[in-house]
Parts: C-alpha cells; sequence; structure tokens
C-alpha cells in the first residue's frame, strides 16, 4: 500500500503541475471545445478565474511532489477535481476517463494519510471551555 500510494502522490503532483502550467504556457495544444464546454471555458478565461484554478493546480502538485504538507494539497486538490469531474461529465465527457482515474488517484493518496482527516468526521465535538 505505501508503494503504491506513494506512486499515486508522484503521478497526482505530475498530472496537476503539468496541466497546471499548460494554463499558462500552452504548451499542450487544445482545440476549445465545443457548445456549452466551450462557452463555460471561455467565460472563465474572460473572467481570469481560470489563473485562480491554475495556481491551485501547481502549488498543490508541488506540495505532493516534494512530499510535504500533503493532507493541505488534497483539501486544496478536491475542490478543483470535483469540478473537473463534474465538467467533464455534464459537458465534455471525452475527458472522463482521465478524470476518473484523478478521483482514483486522490482516493489512493489521502487513504494512505487517513489519520490527518480524522477530526473532519467527528459527529459531534465540544466546544472549548466545556
Amino acid at each position: 500500500m505505501k508503494i503504491a500510494s506513494t506512486i499515486a502522490r508522484y503521478l497526482l503532483g505530475l498530472i496537476f503541475f503539468v496541466f497546471g502550467l499548460n494554463g499558462f504556457l500552452h504548451f499542450i495544444p487544445q482545440p476549445p471545445p465545443p457548445g456549452v464546454a466551450g462557452q463555460f471555458l471561455g467565460a472563465l478565461f474572460v473572467s481570469n478565474f481560470l489563473i485562480v484554478v491554475f495556481l491551485l493546480e501547481i502549488i498543490p502538485a508541488v506540495l505532493l511532489l516534494i512530499n510535504r504538507y500533503v493532507p493541505l494539497a488534497l483539501v486544496l486538490l478536491g475542490p478543483v477535481i470535483v469540478n473537473i469531474f463534474l465538467f467533464h461529465a455534464f459537458m465534455a465527457p471525452s475527458g472522463l476517463p482521465l478524470a476518473l482515474t484523478v478521483i482514483a488517484l486522490w482516493l489512493l493518496v489521502a487513504a494512505s494519510v487517513r489519520s490527518a482527516f480524522s477530526g473532519i468526521f467527528l459527529q459531534r465535538v465540544s466546544s472549548y471551555g466545556e
């Protein structure tokens, strides 16, 4: 399990590092998707929202690759991955296999550091002073 989670961490970091950098440097040519997906991405691009998204891909990717603050990197990547999955599920199904692969990698890495997330699954917490 340790070797598999390490490989998954590196793959997840590499995927997000490459695609995050591609958002700034455009070294992987991608034609604009047709229809609603193209309109959606166009709106994100014009509003400069994608700059934030690409930074939220690159920074956690570096953290995963250098094996520092892995739970924080997973927390930062979680919403990005959910949005990638939903985008491909509803607007551009051709990218769904990669989105599902990224989800599987994220779950594998999260399972290896699950003790860091134990506090968020408490049903009730006592407030300070009780």
